[in-house]
């Protein structure tokens, strides 16, 4: 703004032009940097002081789930394994027992069908 030389400013504004790529490219770098770092590994993410703890509430939370399968087999009534479901609040009780529904449901499917041909053959 200050020159009125039409060559200084040519040359002023490729300076301007090129520090603002490197500032560019700077960004970018950093910005791929952080994008592929690699993980760390899960005993750093826990605190020390905590990791225990945390590995005993997941050896219980693996009892218990393991328990909860057990019972889910005893089970053989749809409408009960409903109730179950919309009263459990883990995503892994519930992933378990929507997987029992299945096994159920698909159970109930075979019967009918078998129960189906058996009628046909008649």
């Amino acid at each position: 703004e200050a020159t009125v030389d039409l060559a200084e400013r040519r040359c002023i504004r490729s300076a301007i032009r090129e520090l603002q790529r490197q500032e560019l490219e700077r960004e970018e770098e950093a910005l791929a940097s952080k994008r592929f770092r690699p993980e760390r590994s899960s005993h750093r993410k826990n605190d020390k002081e905590n990791w225990p703890q945390s590995q005993c509430l997941e050896e219980e939370q693996q009892m218990a789930l393991a328990t909860l399968s057990q019972q889910l087999k005893a089970i053989t009534d749809v409408e009960e394994l409903t109730k179950l479901l919309r009263a459990a609040g883990e995503y892994e009780e519930r992933k378990l027992i929507r997987a029992a529904i299945r096994k159920l449901r698909a159970e109930e499917i075979e019967a009918a069908a078998l129960a189906g041909n058996v009628q046909s053959s008649r």
